[in-house]
């Protein structure tokens, strides 16, 4: 229900409040771009819940449950065919008018990312980053990006560079916003996909945000991963994994652990680099690292 409130020591400065027990808030992902978090709330039937403020906007995908969102005298009913926006310092409340409470993703988004991202006659203002309406429906494909987004932050599944690429994916389609940006010409694109080459390069074991790659090359995280996606045909993300599996395949046998060597090179879980590994090279890397032990 809503969005994450408080706090000022986080990049998004948008931990939830701890004078609100009655949520049950999982943070999946925070970066200097974007906040991910699994909101559930049980609801109180016929009971509005006290004023929120929200310190940073924020996309909501309700995914179970319905509630109704109040901004002064405006109602919004909030489910799940809709993504609803919660605009930065505006006080509002909610209301469980069915039992069952509810349950969202809520997207907290950088002000300057939002500014880029949304279409311009969806935004209160050209210098303000919030919403002037309270929701957009949203189609069945918007819908599924969110389930797999939430599960694959849930499960550990993604490191934070691919998660932030899958949520501005997700809002990108969600706003059905500006075209992506492109550079003035195809060397100036190069020049810039080879800089942000060099960055992630230069400590595959870092977990590298778009943030921080975007401020080495001089580009921001909308703009960088437009560009890498355009001129190498896969996002930046993906370009790092796989310097990272070439990396693995060459430390495997001599690792102390599978799950050890999992960590050193950054993936978010053994399972993660696992899976990786398997849909890369066809096999698990335990296997492999068997077989080159017996070899």
């Amino acid at each position: 229900m809503g969005a994450t409130t408080g706090g000022s020591d986080t990049p998004m400065a948008s931990r939830i409040r701890e004078s609100m027990p009655e949520f049950d808030a999982r943070r999946l992902l925070e970066t200097h771009t974007v906040a991910v978090w699994d909101v559930l709330c049980p609801g109180h039937l016929g009971h509005d819940d006290e004023e929120e403020i929200a310190e940073t906007t924020h996309l909501v995908f309700p995914y179970r449950g319905v509630y109704v969102h109040h901004v002064g005298r405006a109602r919004t009913v909030a489910e799940a065919n809709h993504v609803l926006f919660i605009n930065a310092d505006e006080p509002y409340r909610v209301s469980h008018p069915v039992e069952g409470g509810d349950a969202t993703l809520s997207i907290g988004v950088d002000a300057a990312t939002l500014m880029e991202l949304a279409p311009a006659d969806y935004l209160a203002g050209p210098d303000r980053p919030a919403f002037n309406r309270s929701r957009l429906p949203i189609d069945g494909h918007a819908q599924a990006q969110a389930a797999v987004l939430q599960h694959r932050l849930r499960d550990r599944l993604v490191d934070d560079l691919e998660g932030e690429t899958l949520t501005l994916s997700l809002l990108r389609r969600t706003l059905g916003g500006r075209h992506p940006a492109r550079a003035v010409n195809g060397t100036r694109r190069q020049r810039l996909v080879d800089r942000a080459k060099l960055v992630v390069s230069s400590d595959l074991n870092r977990r590298w945000s778009l943030a921080d790659v975007g401020e080495r090359v001089g580009a921001s995280p909308v703009y960088l991963t437009d560009v890498f996606q355009q001129v190498e045909g896969i996002p930046l993300y993906r370009y790092q994994l796989r310097l990272r599996l070439a990396k693995a395949l060459h430390m495997l046998r001599d690792c102390d652990s599978v799950t050890d060597l999992a960590f050193d090179l950054g993936f978010s879980s053994h399972s993660h680099f696992s899976a990786a590994f398997r849909q890369a090279f066809g096999q698990t890397p335990s296997t492999l690292r068997r077989s080159l032990m017996s070899a």
